[in-house]
């Protein structure tokens, strides 16, 4: 998941915003800002030719990237945005997002029911899930042919002081799993055990086999290419990537850690300002169809959160990694969401770790 967009000047005023956004609504285009290789092409095609219009994507990297690209012009340039669970509540909370219309979403009721009243947004006023996984350890098994399933193997020097490794760059998916390794619990909020994690982070990349920070999609190009040999990415995008290149990827093996990982809800959402908050709506109920939904999972190979679906997935998308073991699955939590004087203790102790 990666890549760019464009900015509009934040010097607009709010009625050149408006006019904006209504020039964009007549000439029929949707503004979709999204991760990448998680939208199947022919989905786009089907639901241009329906609604005769054009369906215009961007790509973010990671959600502190999307959150930064919306403050900075964004909100009036997309019309749906892809953030995770746990960004959610800041969009909702700054007004960078608008409430759904519910009554333009015909196929809400497919939406499986664990996913309709989620913690991150009660009642799912602004949010409506998109697809679901989990954020793990992708490893060499050549260089690590006993790997245990532990974070040790980017934390504990003793078990690799050799072989070039990757951190994520999301500062919470990597303090939340340092945490993990210290027995703290992935969704562990307390402000020492935070100090604690930051502390092994500056450790950890002050090792000499220590390559940098990578999300997603790069970190996986890396591991292909084998200038890492450990490091942090998505189920998801490790099969569709190992799909694509078999013989790349023989020898890497994705894994959720003992310790407790990540499982994440990627949602779609509509900016304040969306240009045409019509017909996102209407790509948002598109998507929600059984078929749709599970064509969408047949092609990114993550999970979904579309019950309706569920008769139309591949094989592949109902076993491990996508569905993982009920052991794994004990071991997973979302990661927490902040605010105030914890927001802002996380964000001086990511910059401590990135400085050093």
């Amino acid at each position: 998941m990666q890549r760019h967009n464009n900015k509009i000047a934040m010097a607009l005023s709010l009625g050149g915003l408006a006019l904006a956004g209504q020039v964009q609504a007549e000439e029929g285009k949707l503004y979709l800002f999204n991760w990448t290789e998680y939208m199947d092409p022919a989905i786009v095609e089907a639901f241009e030719a329906e609604h005769d219009v054009e369906v215009v994507q961007n790509y973010f990297n990671s959600n502190p990237e999307m959150f930064a690209k919306l403050n900075a012009g964004g909100v009036s340039q997309y019309d749906i945005i892809v953030p995770s669970n746990y960004y959610v509540p800041r969009l909702i909370e700054t007004g960078l997002v608008q409430p759904l219309d519910r009554e333009r979403l015909d196929n809400l009721d497919n939406v499986m029911a664990q996913f309709r009243n989620p913690a991150y947004d009660p009642g799912g006023r602004y949010s409506v899930p998109y697809q679901w996984g989990t954020t793990g350890l992708v490893y060499n098994t050549e260089s690590f042919p006993d790997a245990p399933k532990s974070w040790s193997l980017l934390f504990d020097p003793a078990r690799n002081d050799t072989y070039p490794f990757g951190l994520i760059g999301d500062g919470q998916v990597a303090l939340s799993s340092a945490c993990a390794y210290l027995g703290h619990g992935y969704d562990c909020t307390d402000m020492a055990a935070w100090r604690e994690a930051a502390q092994l982070l500056i450790e950890t990349k002050g090792r000499d086999n220590f390559s940098g920070f990578a999300d997603g999609t790069p970190a996986l190009q890396q591991l292909a290419r084998g200038v890492t040999h450990v490091g942090m990415s998505f189920n998801g995008d490790f099969l569709f990537a190992r799909g694509e290149d078999p013989d790349s990827f023989e020898n890497l093996a994705f894994m959720i850690p003992d310790e407790g990982a990540e499982m994440w809800v990627d949602t779609m959402m509509i900016p304040a300002q969306a240009p045409n908050p019509e017909l996102a709506h209407a790509f948002i109920d598109y998507l929600l169809d059984a078929e749709v939904g599970a064509q969408l999972s047949n092609y990114n190979y993550y999970a979904s959160p579309n019950a309706a679906a569920v008769p139309y997935l591949d094989e592949v998308l109902t076993q491990p990694p996508i569905q993982p073991s009920e052991a794994d699955l004990d071991r997973l939590r979302f990661t927490p969401t902040l605010e105030g004087e914890r927001l802002q203790t996380f964000q001086q102790l990511w910059s401590e770790v990135k400085a050093r």
